[in-house]
């Protein structure tokens, strides 16, 4: 006898939230959502899994691919003291055919 498959629900839980950090609004960003693609700020830990299922659960929309980038922090002068920026990571998450997330926020 065959065993059911658990189907995953995809709601949102605490742990999506602490996966995106927040959306990334440049011009850059602004140009690549001509082609049905959204950049967000995530973890450094996180993975492509990670950020799928939280884009899919927070947005409720489908993901077709998900790519990843770290910056690695510059060395910069700070007042003449040596100091190091943070280390961050982005995500360019590619929506399925037909699926939008819009990021305005209500700012008019």
């Amino acid at each position: 006898m065959k065993k059911a498959k658990k189907v995953e629900k995809t709601e949102a839980r605490a742990y999506h939230y602490d996966t995106i950090v927040s959306p990334v609004i440049t011009e850059k960003s602004t140009m690549v959502s001509e082609f049905n693609k959204v950049m967000f700020n995530v973890r450094l830990e996180s993975t492509k899994a990670e950020i799928k299922s939280a884009v899919e659960a927070l947005f409720k929309v489908k993901v077709a691919n998900v790519n990843t980038l770290r910056r690695l922090g510059k060395v910069k002068l700070f007042r003449g003291v040596k100091g190091k920026q943070n280390d961050t990571k982005k995500a360019i998450v590619t929506l399925a055919a037909g699926q939008s997330i819009n990021l305005d926020g209500g700012v008019s």
